[in-house]
This record gives structure tokens, C-alpha cells and sequence, in this order.
């Protein structure tokens, strides 16, 4: 008797739909479905109709390889009498439900197989459950493993690391970082401190986060941002230039972020995670982050504290060995602030008596002056009115003149050294300037000595007197040649320089602050300390009798000093010498004056008339003469009341030729002055030995001023005289 016989289809039927919560599917041998229950089709959709006549391959996940899954459960079924599954099945509609299964065969009489049943229930619910708590349980385990790695690490970095990390196996992120609240003094960017499941270079390349409707809530401490797609969110690109994520960035469709408060309040920063899929972050990793937030701002706060805690037992530690030190060198410290008073005692020394001997030299040098014009004077006169045939007497005038010239040249640099040398300071670029003089070195040198120039790039301009800066360079190459007998190598060098306050407080008369260095450097003889300490005294030389003035030097100290600048001197017996010259880097650039070249021996236009103020007679004589031969019409005059009165008398003249010092009260910049008053364009040209105050200031001309130095020759007055009218 056979089953269908025994239990009619209808029976069997009504018995297969009573199980509603429950599938029932009946198979034949071949696994074709014959029977399909209502509770079949109230778990996977599909009615008996649909399915009589099918297999199951329909129900199972493609992805997971459905046909062999249906075939691994029924051949489990023929063999051990029952088979068994568990996993995603699919329904009708297209949804999913978590199903546990078991196919038993079905038999007849000669047990021979003759079909399967089926039986399906829904453990969707319980799945779900299960994998809640799974995934509760896997949090707890990061946040639990979290918190001890924090509690144990007092570095920063690694905390901030731990915590990155934990947050990327939080909320299964592809990649994290955490971007210290550091904003820059437009209030737009963020450090990146942190990142996991990316390398750095990921982010390095671009610009970090900004002030943005995005991150803002974020870098505020506003809260928790979470977005299924941040690109469809509406707070996303508003900002130019790119409206959203730049060209290469990592993609992040999914983004959460959470601030990192501090206990006092502090937006210490933000943690930042991002997935390219859509919709990875939930509630639940939003919770749990929040979690991992509040544990990274204790930790950060602790590292913080802690690294505080360690600097100042570092700070103390120090102070301590400091403390020790000192008192265990204390005599020698003692001894050490004795030496450096006893050592700027004698550069204070050392500066009055170069000061002493400077006012000395200066006062000799423009009574020398005054002398040495009388001179050259008459013996250019002398020299232009000798007849061509009195070959004799034009040659011994000559030589007279050269003579007095080399006086003349002489008492300069007195001046110079005295700092009272009138200074015509201009920009100077000191690289060009020495390129100018290469050929002037070279032929002065001569073809035994080698001259290497150094000139440094970006070099800073200085202010100072292109004449005398080029003479002082010339003194010290020549300086440098009488050292080096045999030849040698001679080298100029040009630097930026920044001397502070601690160089200025050991060396008397340095400004602190940044100067223009030239460095000239000798392969020579060198000197020893005790001649080092008079080098910069005039007429103090280490050359044989008659071979040197012993004046280069203190020529080119008065200048430098003059200039504000400093000069440093450095000599070893048997090394060579180096000398280096500071001039204070003017900041306030002009454009470099050029000196045109003058026409030989100008002459007077028609009718212009010349005052000469002068109360040396002879020196008055010869300028009255000389302007008269130059075809001027002449008034003269031996003091300031007496220049007044010439032109209260005459009226108005083109130009006033006065010395600087003056008897009788006022000098010759006081005559000026008040002729300006009547005549405010009224020209002028000045002369002197030396002038401390009157036209000079600080060791410069005042600006406008016009001064031919004595003694002058008859050209120099001429074109000089002329230079001044012409000017507008």
C-alpha cells in the first residue's frame, strides 16, 4: 500500500498548510518541487502555482553559489538520512529572511526514494539579535581594549594613534584621522595629527579642512555629523574654489565625525572617518564613537598633563644642575666677569684715547688746511702765468705742487681719522662698487699677488661715501701687499651681517642691529697682539722708515666710525690678517647718484657776481683772483656782519663762495641763511679745513649742501663754481 493511497493528497494538503510559521516544501527524487505549503509561502512569497513543477535554486543567494547549496543539502539527505542549511534565503519580493532548514528523504514500501521534504523557519529575528549582541559585545571588546591601551600610554602621539585606529575598527571606516583644532590667523585650517588605513600621503598633498558648513559643527564642538552620502548632503560644496572634495582625494560617500571635548571645555579636535560605500555608518557606530571621543579627550588631557609634568621636572632638573654648576664655578665665574669688566675698561680707554688724539689731529689738520690752500693756490697761479720756455721753474712749481698735494692728502686723512671728514653718504651697492675697483686692485697689486672676490648674493645695500669707501679699500689692499713681500693671495669678500647686543656690550661704540660686511683677508705676515692694540693710531706703522704715513688705518677707522658702522681687525703672526668693515644696511633705498664729468676749467656767464666770505686773507686773495680770472664779477668780504652788509649794498648776487668758520659770531651757514630770507633761491657754496657743526651733521652734509673741501685747486673751484649756478 502506497502513500498516496494510505493519506489522499488533500489530506496531505490540509496537514502541510496547518504549519503557517512554518515552510513545507515537498520534492520528488529529482528535487522538483511537488508540494508547497502556505507557510511557504508566507515566508518566501511565492504561491504553490508559481512553484510546483521548479526546484529551489530560486532561494538560495546567487552569490553563495545557489545550485551547489541546494544540491549539497539533498545529497546530505540521500546519504545521511537528513540534510541541513542555514544562511540568507531569498524571497519574491526581493527581500532576504534568515531561515534554518532541513530536507528529510521520504521512502516507500522497498525503501526505495521517492521525494524530499522540506521544513523552512524564519530565524531572521534571532539572526538579527544575535548579531546585534555580537556586534555590542565586538564594541565593548575595542572600547575595553581601547581604554587599557590609553590608560598605560602617556605619549601623545601613540594615544592619538591608539585612538584613530580603534575608531576605523569601531565602525568599520576604510580610514580615520584625527585633525588637531589648530587654526591659523584667518581662522581656516586644522593640523592633521593622525591617520589610519590610508598612508599620509593620502592626505599630505592637500589643504587641510577649512571653516566649512561641513566641518565647522565638528571643530566647535557642536556634535556628532552623520551621513549616508555627504555629497547629496546639503551643507556639502559651498566653498570656493572647489565646491566639495578636490580632484584625487580619497572618496567618501559615508562620513562620520565626532569632536574630541577636553574636560575644561576645549575643542582639543575632531576624529574623521569615511567608507566610499553609501550608508556604512549607523547608530550604533555613532554611539560608539561618541564613547571612544569621551575616552580620547581624558587620555589627550592626561598625555597633556603628563608632558607638562615632565617638562617641569625637566625645567627643575636643570635648574638644579644649573644651581650646582654655578656654585662649583663660582671663583671661576668670578674671575671670568673680571676679565670681561677689565677688558671693556680698556676698550673704553683705548676709544677716549683714539677720541683724544682725533680732536688733536683735527684741529692741526684744518689749521693745515688753511696753509696748505695759501700754497696751492699760489703755485697754481704761479704755474698757469709761467711763459712755456722757463722749462726750470714750471718743473719745480710742479713739484711743489705735488708736494703740497701729498699734504693736502695727508691732512684727509687726519680728518678722516678725527671724524670730522664732511661725508657725502649715498646708496651704495658695495658689490658693484668692488667689481669697479677690480682693475684699480689688480694694477696696484701687481702680477705676483692673486685677488679672489667673493661677492654674496642678495647682498643688502649700505649708506656711505663711494669716495671714501673706495679709498679705505684701496688703504687696506695696499696694506695687505706691503705684508705679503713675496707675493700671495689677497681676498674680498661681501656678507650680511646681525650684530646683537651681547657682541655690541663688549665692543665700545656698536650699534646692534644688521650691517653690510666687506671683509678683506691677507696671506701675510701677520701681527702679534701688542701691535694689534695700536694699529688704528695715526702714524703708528710696521714698515721700515719712510716706506708708509701710518695712516691707512686710522683713516679707514675714522671713515667707518663716521659712517656708524664698525670696523674688526684679526692677525696671527705667520697667518695673515683679516679685516672686516660692518656699515649699517639702509633700509630706506634710493636710486645711486651718478657723478657726471665735468668740463675742463668752466668759465663765468655775463654779469653773474660772486660773494667771497673768507677770513683768511690770503686764502680770500686767491679765491677773489681765481674767480675774477674766471671772468666773474667779485664782492669780498672777512666775516658775516661785513658779508651782510655787501649785500645790503649791491643787492642781489648769483652765489655765495663762504668758509664755513667765521669770526665775529656767525658762521657761514648763518650769512646764508639770512640772505635767504630776502632771497629764498639764493645758491651757495661752502669751504673748509673742517667743519664740526655748521654744514656737517652727525659727519654729513646736510642734505642740499654744496662744500669744496681745502685746499682746492683752480680747476676744482672753477668746476665746482659752475656746478653750483647751473643747478636748478
Amino acid at each position: 500500500m502506497n502513500t498516496a493511497s494510505r493519506f489522499p493528497a488533500e489530506r496531505l494538503q490540509q496537514v502541510l498548510d496547518s504549519a503557517v510559521d512554518t515552510g513545507i516544501i515537498m520534492l520528488d527524487g529529482d528535487g522538483t518541487i511537488t508540494g508547497w505549503s502556505k507557510g511557504a509561502e508566507t515566508l518566501l512569497g511565492w504561491s504553490q502555482d508559481e512553484m510546483l513543477g521548479k526546484t529551489l535554486v530560486a532561494i538560495f543567494p546567487p552569490e553563495g553559489g545557489a545550485a551547489a547549496l541546494l544540491e549539497a543539502e539533498l545529497t546530505d539527505a540521500r546519504s545521511r538520512g537528513k540534510g541541513s542549511g542555514e544562511g540568507w534565503r531569498l524571497q519574491k519580493g526581493g527581500g532576504r529572511i534568515w531561515a534554518v532548514g532541513e530536507t528529510t528523504p521520504i521512502m516507500d514500501d522497498e525503501r526505495k526514494l521517492v521525494g524530499f521534504v522540506k521544513v523552512l523557519r524564519d530565524r531572521t529575528e534571532q539572526r538579527e539579535t544575535e548579531m546585534a549582541l555580537r556586534e555590542r559585545t565586538r564594541a565593548l571588546e575595542i572600547l575595553n581594549r581601547a581604554g587599557a591601551d590609553l590608560a598605560r600610554e602617556n605619549d601623545l602621539e601613540k594615544v592619538v594613534q591608539l585612538v584613530t585606529d580603534a575608531g576605523v575598527e569601531l565602525t568599520g571606516a576604510q580610514f580615520g584621522a584625527f585633525f588637531y583644532n589648530v587654526i591659523n590667523p584667518s581662522g581656516e585650517s586644522y593640523m592633521l595629527y593622525t591617520l589610519s588605513g590610508v598612508p599620509r600621503e593620502a592626505f599630505s598633498k592637500f589643504p587641510m579642512p577649512r571653516n566649512t558648513a561641513v566641518f565647522a559643527p565638528t571643530f566647535l564642538g557642536e556634535g556628532i555629523v552623520r551621513s549616508a552620502d555627504i555629497t547629496q548632503d546639503s551643507r556639502y560644496g559651498k566653498n570656493e574654489p572647489r565646491r566639495g572634495m578636490p580632484e584625487g582625494h580619497l572618496p567618501v560617500r559615508s562620513y562620520l565625525a565626532v569632536p574630541v571635548i577636553s574636560r575644561t571645555g576645549e575643542v582639543i579636535g575632531g576624529l574623521f572617518f569615511g567608507h566610499a560605500d553609501i550608508g556604512v555608518f549607523d547608530a550604533a557606530s555613532e554611539s560608539g564613537l561618541a564613547g571612544l571621543a569621551g575616552e580620547a579627550a581624558v587620555a589627550i588631557d592626561n598625555a597633556r598633563l603628563f608632558d607638562a609634568a615632565q617638562r617641569e621636572l625637566q625645567e627643575r632638573r636643570r635648574a638644579e644642575e644649573e644651581l650646582k654648576e654655578l656654585n662649583a664655578n663660582l671663583e671661576h665665574l668670578v674671575k671670568q666677569k673680571t676679565e670681561e669688566l677689565n677688558q671693556n675698561a680698556e676698550a673704553l680707554r683705548q676709544a677716549q684715547k683714539l677720541e683724544a688724539i682725533g680732536q688733536l689731529t683735527g684741529g692741526v689738520a684744518h689749521d693745515f688746511n688753511n696753509l696748505l690752500q695759501i700754497i696751492v693756490g699760489n703755485l697754481d697761479t704761479l704755474t698757469r702765468n709761467l711763459p712755456p720756455e722757463a722749462g726750470r721753474l714750471r718743473r719745480a712749481a710742479s713739484q711743489a705742487t705735488n708736494g703740497a698735494r701729498r699734504a693736502a692728502a695727508l691732512t684727509q686723512r687726519l680728518l678722516a681719522f678725527a671724524r670730522r671728514q664732511p661725508l657725502d653718504p649715498k646708496p651704495i651697492d658695495t658689490n658693484s662698487l668692488i667689481r669697479g675697483m677690480s682693475e684699480l686692485l689688480h694694477r696696484t697689486l701687481g702680477e705676483i699677488y692673486h685677488i679672489e672676490v667673493v661677492l654674496a648674493a642678495g647682498l643688502w645695500k649700505a649708506e656711505a661715501d663711494p669716495n671714501e669707501l673706495e679709498s679705505a679699500l684701496l688703504n687696506l689692499a695696499i696694506n695687505a701687499r706691503d705684508a705679503m713681500p713675496d707675493g700671495g693671495k689677497l681676498t674680498i669678500e661681501t656678507f650680511n651681517a646681525h650684530l646683537d647686543e651681547a657682541y655690541a656690550s663688549s665692543h665700545a661704540e656698536v650699534i646692534p642691529g644688521q650691517y653690510t660686511a666687506i671683509s678683506v683677508s691677507d696671506t701675510g705676515t701677520g701681527m702679534d697682539t701688542e701691535t694689534l692694540s695700536h694699529v688704528f693710531e695715526p702714524f703708528f706703522t710696521t714698515k721700515d722708515q719712510g716706506k708708509g704715513t701710518g695712516l691707512g688705518l686710522s683713516q679707514v677707522y675714522g671713515f667707518v666710525k663716521q659712517s656708524k658702522g664698525h670696523v674688526k681687525i684679526y692677525s696671527e703672526v705667520g697667518e695673515g690678517t683679516t679685516v672686516k668693515i660692518y656699515l649699517p644696511r639702509l633700509f630706506a633705498d634710493g636710486a645711486d647718484e651718478g657723478v657726471a664729468e665735468a668740463p675742463a676749467i668752466p668759465e663765468a656767464a655775463a654779469g653773474e657776481v660772486i660773494l667771497v666770505v673768507e677770513d683768511d686773507p690770503d686764502v680770500r686773495a686767491y679765491s677773489v683772483e681765481s674767480l675774477r680770472e674766471l671772468g666773474y664779477h667779485v664782492l669780498e668780504a672777512k666775516d658775516g656782519p661785513a658779508a651782510l652788509q655787501a649785500l645790503s649794498s649791491y643787492g642781489k648776487v648769483d652765489l655765495i663762495f663762504s668758509d664755513v668758520v667765521l669770526p665775529g659770531g656767525m658762521s657761514g651757514a648763518d650769512v646764508v641763511a639770512k640772505a635767504r630770507e630776502t632771497n629764498p633761491t639764493q645758491k651757495a657754496l661752502f669751504t673748509t679745513g673742517y667743519s664740526r657743526n655748521a654744514i656737517v651733521h652727525h659727519g654729513r652734509l646736510d642734505k642740499g649742501v654744496h662744500l669744496l673741501p681745502k685746499p682746492f685747486s683752480f680747476e676744482d673751484l672753477a668746476v665746482r663754481v659752475r656746478d653750483v649756478l647751473d643747478r636748478n
